[in-house]
């Protein structure tokens, strides 16, 4: 087996494994109700704290609520603004990027600078100053990472139009007097969608860690909304007595983002493969 065939066998791996666990997640949020086995929201302080066992096959939290169905139910919230953030981070991306990278010129300077002082601030510190100023809810947390979201997407889609706008293809339809909406829809944007879709993919485990991360610091989803980072939040003080309360809602994020990463991984692998000689197949 050569080279190339090993990569290609080695990237369908991590696109089958990633792919299964995104599926198995996503059936999870769709189907949360028929699933969980409680009421996510249902307290019992007589059994707070409550390790594992039989009927409740990750314990109880604080409040005596079941954790495996908390868990459940922290999928929507992660997958929600997965994809919201991702949906609406790479449209605004494509648009600013498409108008950056083919019209150039000053247009390109005022955007590029303004890409630079977004990527000036640390990406958390910056969504953490926007729920500090719009207060602490679902709806805020996907405006915070949409609003430092689409700088990464629209770098990206510049760089590829800059290299593609002097290709003999885009050359001939501008001769023929195709308009510059039609050359970047019909005819860049295409060829540009491989790096899109490898970013989208990354960037749905950045979504979903950083949202995670601000509602483990009590910015993001608020009790008594399940949410993987809150849950995280509401087990570190019971981390030696009740090391369930963490492990679980830890570990539903530890696979969410692993798998995230390998089907980009995959993706990206599966779309670079190249020969011995360095040239791409």
């Amino acid at each position: 087996m050569n080279k190339s065939s090993k990569l290609k066998a080695q990237s369908s791996k991590l696109i089958f494994i990633g792919g299964l666990i995104i599926a198995s997640l996503i059936l999870t949020a769709v189907f949360a109700p028929l699933i969980a086995p409680y009421d996510p929201k249902e307290q019992n302080l007589y059994e707070g704290l409550n390790p594992p066992d039989y009927n409740h096959l990750f314990g109880k939290d604080r409040l005596g609520r079941d954790i495996l169905s908390r868990v459940i139910y922290g999928s929507r919230i992660s997958l929600l603004v997965g994809i919201t953030v991702v949906g609406v981070s790479s449209l605004i991306g494509i648009i600013v990027g498409s108008i950056s990278g083919y019209i150039g010129g000053k247009t390109d300077e005022i955007i590029m600078r303004l890409c630079d002082i977004v990527l000036a601030f640390p990406g958390i510190l910056l969504a953490i100053a926007i729920m500090a100023v719009l207060g602490p809810n679902l709806n805020n947390v996907l405006i915070a990472l949409c609003a430092i979201g689409w700088v990464g997407y629209a770098r990206l889609i510049r760089g590829q139009i800059l290299s593609l706008r002097e290709r003999e293809f885009v050359l001939a339809v501008d001769a023929l007097g195709g308009s510059s909406s039609r050359i970047i829809i019909r005819h860049l944007l295409p060829n540009i969608l491989s790096p899109i879709i490898v970013e989208a993919t990354f960037g749905m485990a950045v979504a979903i860690t950083a949202e995670a991360g601000l509602s483990f610091l009590g910015l993001g989803v608020q009790p008594p909304q399940p949410s993987w980072g809150s849950m995280l939040n509401e087990g570190r003080q019971f981390l030696l007595i009740a090391p369930h309360l963490t492990v679980f809602p830890g570990l539903a994020i530890m696979l969410t983002v692993l798998s995230f990463n390998f089907l980009g991984d995959g993706i990206r692998d599966m779309m670079d493969v190249k020969n011995g000689r360095g040239e791409r197949i």
